[in-house]
């Protein structure tokens, strides 16, 4: 086990150096994509695996600069065909003997913060700092790619002791909420018994694990655009309809919109762009938000309440509005078999020192989505937490992990597929 904590250090600082922000993952998935080559597992690229029609949040331009970057690294021509454009990568492997489909799913993306470089900064001090400006690992996704990684292997080399069939879903663009709805709608869960999800770090401590984690947020990622009509603002202001104004008293109303009696419920206005000038009535105007719910049913009420607001705002200023979703997750109820058998399981981790059966989450995961549909097809899902001390909250500059952590995340995995694909005589 020694050797795996060597080799997942090793990925995870590989990974941790080239970070890439969601949708332009193209080093990393080809990264991803050899490896799994190298472990014996069949590899699913691009419109395989991801449904174009269902990308949002995607920036085109960033999408061109991802491709070119992974060009300037020698990428192979190949791999970046098959993607065609888009990231992520599944893997599979067939044992030839009957069982059931046991897929897990890692998170491949980075966020857009910069990373911390001082002597103090132990990504800094060893070297293996962002080398790609502006763009960080500071959520602990290259440790979760890593672990799937050396899981790859793991599982690769014990296949004649396993049953069924493995997929490994490496996800892009999680940070938003964005990439598992189009893998979902592309069908790759369908046929998946069992899915294992997991977290390092956020809610947890090295030593702990939170078996079923609480209060997952419904989440909609909202893009409103004003349109309008420019005019001289000194000569001819009633010939102008002013976008920034409707969105401006928007973001007021959005923000008092009545909190829901049933749970938590949450509204942000995180970003508002418009105008050129002070003296032209702007005609465009850009708002970005999100609602959350502790249900789907109060996040349906939340995005209910935007739509009312946006359409009156627009109609009382006399412009035009377009409502966009740029990211969606699910509230998720983990199945109970599964937190059963995890509860068995991390009795034979001896770094879990302290499980701890519930915690509050209190915020979004796009694993949701994926977990939902494995349900909605008659298969079930957990997402889990496995503790690892961190030098400072998620998405800072700062932030850094304990890398012993990603042994413990890969023994809990070996101990659930061997608990779930028992060979069968």
């Amino acid at each position: 086990m020694n050797n795996h904590l060597e080799s997942l250090i090793r990925l995870r600082r590989t990974l941790h150096s080239q970070p890439e922000s969601g949708w332009t993952e193209f080093v990393t998935t080809a990264f991803i994509a050899e490896k799994l080559q190298e472990y014996g597992f069949t590899i699913f690229l691009g419109e395989d695996i991801v449904a174009r029609e269902f990308i949002s949040g995607a920036d085109n331009e960033e999408i061109e600069k991802g491709i070119l970057r992974a060009q300037q690294k020698d990428v192979s021509s190949t791999l970046l065909k098959q993607m065609a454009g888009i990231t992520g990568c599944v893997g599979v492997l067939e044992t030839h003997r009957p069982g059931k489909t046991v897929a897990l799913r890692f998170d491949i993306d980075a966020v857009d913060v910069s990373e911390l470089t001082t002597p103090d900064h132990f990504p800094f001090q060893e070297g293996f700092h962002s080398r790609n400006p502006g763009c960080m690992h500071a959520c602990g996704h290259d440790g979760h790619t890593a672990v799937g990684l050396i899981l790859a292997q793991w599982i690769h080399e014990n296949q004649e002791s396993l049953t069924g069939r493995f997929k490994l879903i490496f996800q892009p663009a999680e940070e938003g909420t964005r990439g598992a709805k189009p893998m979902a709608e592309k069908g790759i869960v369908d046929d998946v018994d069992y899915l294992l999800c997991a977290h390092l770090s956020f809610i947890a401590s090295s030593g702990e694990l939170v078996i079923d984690p609480q209060q997952f947020l419904s989440t909609r990622k909202l893009k409103v655009i004003f349109t309008g009509k420019s005019a001289h603002a000194g000569a001819q202001p009633h010939l102008g309809r002013n976008a920034l104004a409707a969105a401006c008293q928007a973001t007021i109303q959005l923000l008092a919109i009545p909190r829901h009696g049933s749970g938590i419920s949450r509204v942000n206005v995180g970003a508002l762009h418009s105008g050129q000038a002070s003296n032209v009535i702007p005609e465009r105007a850009e708002m970005r938000l999100e609602i959350r719910g502790e249900t789907d049913e109060i996040n349906a009420y939340m995005h209910q309440q935007v739509k009312n607001i946006v359409a009156g705002c627009a109609l009382s200023y006399q412009v035009e509005y377009k409502i966009s979703t740029e990211g969606q997750a699910n509230s998720l109820s983990n199945d109970e078999e599964l937190i059963n058998i995890l509860d068995k399981v991390i009795k034979d981790v001896p770094e879990i020192t302290c499980p701890v059966q519930q915690r509050r989450f209190g915020g979004s995961e796009d694993a949701t989505v994926l977990i939902k549909r494995v349900q909605q097809k008659g298969g079930k899902g957990i997402y889990f937490i496995v503790g690892a001390d961190r030098t400072s909250g998620h998405h800072q500059s700062d932030f850094d992990f304990d890398e012993k952590m990603m042994l413990t995340m890969f023994k809990v995995y070996c101990q659930m597929i061997m608990h779930l694909s028992k060979r069968q005589h």
